[in-house]
């Protein structure tokens, strides 16, 4: 699967200025209040273009932040990056540690590398795109939002999660899905194992054109028939109530 994001534009079409800070000679608190004092009103047309240097493996970085702007970071970044994320648009050309995007509530955060354990953890909104592999426990706890991981993740992804989409492009782990509850995982290549109380189900026409507006959202490339679908087996059950279907044994 090829990804396809666009680059950030070059201007500012409400300022024609594009704003260059660095995390090397500002702390992430002075980062944080200089992106909030650029920030503009919503939609593409008027967001400010952010452009953050110095990006060499620190922690909890832009954590916590909410404003409408489109930000681009060259470099890697440790644990908890943009966790709590509101608004932004955020792509980053790097790896991240364990955490990133974790409570995101909106927004959408691109990274071009490799994330650690938990990437997605306890979000309740936005879009997360890991365009490498991430680790275990992925979309953990999640509330809602959608996670993209365009290759492989590790062991129990979903994990207590209650809301929301998880679009793996690769591979899987062992125990994916454990204790969750109204939430669809979409797999294209092999899991690993499946937890207790989670089944494949029918990839249904309505089911496509989610994946497809989350594959729009994340700028990926890809046809939603290569995917299969992974629900909790109570979920599918009161699909096929609703669709007053007898359904054989998914296997």
């Amino acid at each position: 699967m090829s990804s396809d994001e666009a680059e950030l534009p070059q201007k500012d079409s409400s300022s024609g200025k594009r704003h260059v800070f660095s995390m090397k000679t500002m702390t992430d608190a002075e980062l944080i209040a200089a992106i909030d004092a650029v920030a503009g009103a919503e939609g593409d047309a008027s967001l400010p273009q952010i452009q953050i240097d110095g990006a060499d493996g620190q922690h909890a970085a832009l954590m916590r932040l909410n404003a409408t702007v489109r930000i681009q970071i060259a470099g890697s970044l440790g644990d908890y990056a943009f966790a709590y994320n509101a608004e932004a648009d955020i792509r980053q050309t790097g790896n991240v540690g364990h955490g990133v995007g974790e409570g995101m509530r909106s927004g959408a955060v691109r990274i071009r590398g490799n994330a650690g354990v938990g990437a997605g953890a306890a979000m309740t909104g936005g879009t997360l795109a890991i365009y490498g592999e991430s680790g275990d426990r992925c979309g953990a706890g999640m509330r809602s939002g959608g996670i993209f991981v365009r290759e492989d993740v590790g062991h129990e992804v979903g994990v207590g999660a209650i809301g929301g989409m998880i679009v793996i492009g690769g591979d899987a782990g062992r125990n994916l899905g454990d204790a969750m509850n109204n939430v669809t995982v979409f797999i294209r290549g092999r899991a690993e194992s499946l937890a207790d109380g989670v089944t494949e189900a029918p990839l249904r026409k309505r089911e496509q054109l989610r994946l497809g507006l989350l594959l729009i959202n994340a700028s990926i490339r890809g046809d939603a028939n290569e995917f299969r679908r992974v629900v909790p087996e109570a979920m599918l059950r009161a699909e096929e109530a609703r669709r007053g279907e007898v359904v054989p044994n998914w296997r």
